[in-house]
């Protein structure tokens, strides 16, 4: 195991930089996602960790010492790729062992290590097999069992599972979770499926255009979002929001949205007046109870959508498009008024100018 240390880590192709001084602490034995859209940085980032792209400014540490100018094959590092880089004329037991014949490891040496972790990975009975002979998961198995025989002390994985299919994507989340927990081994894991992040990680680092939005526990950046940007990016719907003007009444601190007025649960800092971004994510609103006295959002249905288990509304909330989901069969059809309603400790707001979290 190994403690990570990025230190205002830049990268620059030409006068174009892609990575704006970036700083991450990652922990010994911790499994951090880094999330984000396609072109945020996030491939680029893993590859200047491992040494596969040169830094242009900042420092990377493992374990304290700088690793800057050392070679990829000396920095204890191992790399599983998105596209597994199996050699497809060598066998599984010759691909598990590649790294070790590399450094010069006697062959004695190579094979209980391959046997080892061919076990591990349940891929015992495939060691004479060659990667064509194999299933995708299965060769996914021998691009991580070819990491783990290194025993490095830093895994890095670049979106692993993007090439399967969705059941396979599942049982390999819970495979890669149990495997890093089993080896204690520090984990960085590229991915921009939230689920993913969400379900696998000690920790997540959202980034956007080469920077760091947010860094958190799951629960923690989804139920705190720091900004629009991880409110809108992190979760499924994405949250819906609303452009709104923050006002008091009754000493009490409420959003306008259009002519709907929603109380929030604590006085806000921000001044009456100020321009402000409502959000509510769809999993959090209800259909309103006659006599509910809570907030309560008019909702145009326009169109539904059965999932099977839930059931997802599309529609307006005054002039803005919005999406509500609903476990179970609520009855409602296109074209109905509806009234939703949220517990008041699920709204978020945040100021329109800098998008920073208000409440």
């Amino acid at each position: 195991m190994a403690t990570v240390e990025i230190s205002r880590l830049k990268k620059a192709y030409g006068k174009v930089e892609v990575i704006h001084d970036v700083d991450l602490s990652i922990a010994e034995g911790e499994f951090v996602s880094l999330i984000g859209a396609s072109g945020c940085g996030k491939s680029t980032l893993l590859r200047m960790i491992a040494g596969l792209e040169p830094i242009t400014g900042g420092e990377i540490s493992l374990d304290g010492r700088v690793i800057n100018a050392v070679a990829p094959k000396d920095r204890d590092i191992a790399m599983v790729f998105q596209n597994y880089a199996l050699y497809p004329h060598l066998t599984v037991a010759e691909n598990m062992g590649f790294s070790l014949r590399l450094r010069n490891v006697a062959k004695a040496d190579i094979a209980p290590a391959v046997r080892q972790a061919a076990d591990l990975l349940g891929l015992a009975p495939y060691l004479g097999r060659y990667p064509k002979e194999l299933s995708g998961g299965q060769r996914q198995r021998v691009a991580m069992g070819r990491a783990i025989v290194r025993q490095p002390q830093v895994f890095l994985f670049d979106e692993p599972l993007s090439n399967l299919d969705a059941k396979l994507r599942v049982q390999m989340r819970s495979e890669i979770r149990t495997l890093q927990k089993r080896l204690g081994t520090t984990l960085i894991y590229v991915t921009h499926d939230q689920i993913e992040a969400m379900t696998m990680s000690d920790k997540v680092v959202v980034l956007n255009a080469g920077r760091i939005e947010q860094v958190g526990a799951p629960l923690d950046v989804y139920d705190r979002p720091a900004n629009v940007f991880v409110a809108s990016f992190i979760g499924s719907p994405a949250m819906n929001m609303f452009d709104a003007t923050l006002e008091t009444s009754g000493g009490k601190s409420v959003v306008r949205i259009d002519d709907l007025v929603v109380p929030l649960p604590v006085r806000s800092a921000a001044t009456a007046g100020t321009k402000v971004v409502f959000g509510v994510r769809p999993e959090h609103l209800e259909l309103a109870s006659d006599g509910d006295g809570s907030a309560r959002f008019p909702f145009h249905v326009d169109l539904v959508e059965p999932t099977g288990a839930e059931l997802q509304m599309h529609g307006r909330i005054g002039s803005t498009p919005a999406v509500a989901t609903f476990r179970g069969r609520p009855g409602v059809r296109e074209g109905d008024l509806i009234h939703l309603t949220a517990d008041p400790r699920d709204f978020h707001l945040f100021d329109k100018s800098s998008g920073e979290r208000l409440v």
